[in-house]
C-alpha cells in the first residue's frame, strides 16, 4: 500500500500546470472539431483516417515493415488529397473557430454576465416580422439574411444591388413569385438598416441529417449560418412555416412573437465591464451599485 502511495505521489509530482493546461486545450479542440464535422462527409473520412493510423501503429508494433511503409505513404498522400476534396468542410470548421468567443463557453458563463443594451433596431425588426407573417399567410417563399459581425460583401456581390430602407412592403414585393428578384436571398445590413441586395446566392449545407421536407431555401439558410454568424429567416413556399437559421441549426414553426423575440435576442448588442473584484458585471448593475 505504501509503495502504491509512493508511486502515485511521484506520478503526480511529475505533472505540471503546463501539462494540465496542454491536455485541456487539446481535449477541447478535439471535441470541437468532432462536434463540427459530425453529420458531414468529413466525419466518415475521419473514421477512415483514424483506422489507417491505428493499423500503421499496429504494423510498427508487429514489425510488419512493408505494410507499415505502404500505410505511412498512403496516409501522407491521402492527407494532401483530403485538404483539396474537403475544402468546404475545412473552411466551415476554420470559420467557426474564428467566430468562437470565450465568453460563450459554458465554463466561463458562471463568472461572466452580460448586460443587454436597448440598441436593437426595433423598427427594422418590426418590418421584417410584419413582412414574414404576411408572406406566411399567403405561402409566399422568402429567404432573408441579416448580417451581424461576419462581413457578407461576397454574398451581396452575387445579387442585385438595392441599398434600400427596410420596409415590410418592399420585402414582400421582392419575393413576389415570377419576378426578377424573387429567386435567392435578400441581405439586410443592420448598421444602416438597409436591404443591400436581393436575389443573392447562398452556399448549401452538406449536412445529411436534414428532414426530407426541407427544400433548397432551408438548406441554403443552414449553409449560410454554417459559414457566418448571420441570422437567416425563411418562409416556406409549400407550408408557410416561418423558420430561422443560426450557427448551423434551424428553428421552425415560429409565429410573430417568437420571431420577434429571436430577432431581438440575436440583433441586440451586448457589453460587459469588469468590477473591482475582478469579476464581470453588467454596466447597469455597476451603475446601480454606484448610485
Amino acid at each position: 500500500m505504501m509503495d502504491l502511495l509512493k508511486v502515485s505521489k511521484e506520478l503526480f509530482s511529475m505533472i505540471s500546470i503546463q501539462n494540465i493546461i496542454d491536455i485541456l486545450i487539446v481535449t477541447y479542440v478535439a471535441y470541437k472539431i468532432i462536434y463540427w464535422i459530425s453529420g458531414t462527409q468529413a466525419a466518415e473520412v475521419a473514421k477512415g483516417v483514424l483506422l489507417i493510423l491505428l493499423l500503421t501503429q499496429l504494423s510498427d508494433w508487429l514489425g510488419l515493415i512493408t505494410l507499415s511503409y505502404i500505410l505511412k505513404n498512403v496516409l501522407t498522400a491521402g492527407l494532401i488529397v483530403l485538404v483539396v476534396v474537403f475544402q468546404p468542410e475545412l473552411r466551415r470548421v476554420l470559420s467557426k473557430l474564428g467566430r468562437t468567443k470565450i465568453s460563450e463557453n459554458k465554463i466561463f458563463k458562471r463568472i461572466i454576465t452580460f448586460t443587454t443594451k436597448d440598441t436593437a433596431p426595433t423598427k427594422m425588426i418590426e418590418e421584417i416580422v410584419e413582412a414574414c407573417v404576411e408572406m406566411s399567410k399567403v405561402k409566399r417563399g422568402a429567404l432573408i439574411v441579416i448580417e451581424r459581425q461576419s462581413n457578407l460583401d461576397d454574398i451581396i456581390s452575387t445579387g442585385v444591388k438595392m441599398e434600400a430602407d427596410v420596409s415590410s412592403e418592399l420585402l414582400m414585393n421582392v419575393f413576389v413569385p415570377y419576378t426578377p428578384l424573387h429567386d435567392g436571398a435578400a441581405v439586410i445590413r443592420i448598421e444602416n438598416a438597409k436591404i443591400m441586395a436581393s436575389s443573392c446566392l447562398l452556399p448549401l449545407t452538406q449536412a445529411k441529417n436534414l428532414r426530407k421536407e426541407l427544400g433548397t431555401r432551408h438548406r441554403a439558410a443552414i449553409g449560410m449560418s454554417e459559414v457566418s454568424d448571420a441570422l437567416i429567416v425563411i418562409v416556406s413556399e409549400e407550408t408557410g412555416i416561418i423558420s430561422i437559421a443560426e450557427r448551423g441549426s434551424l428553428s421552425r414553426f415560429l409565429n410573430a412573437s417568437t420571431l420577434r423575440e429571436r430577432l431581438n435576442e440575436g440583433l441586440t448588442e451586448k457589453e460587459s465591464v469588469i468590477n473591482t473584484d475582478g469579476f464581470w458585471r453588467s454596466a447597469d448593475e455597476k451603475k446601480q451599485k454606484e448610485e
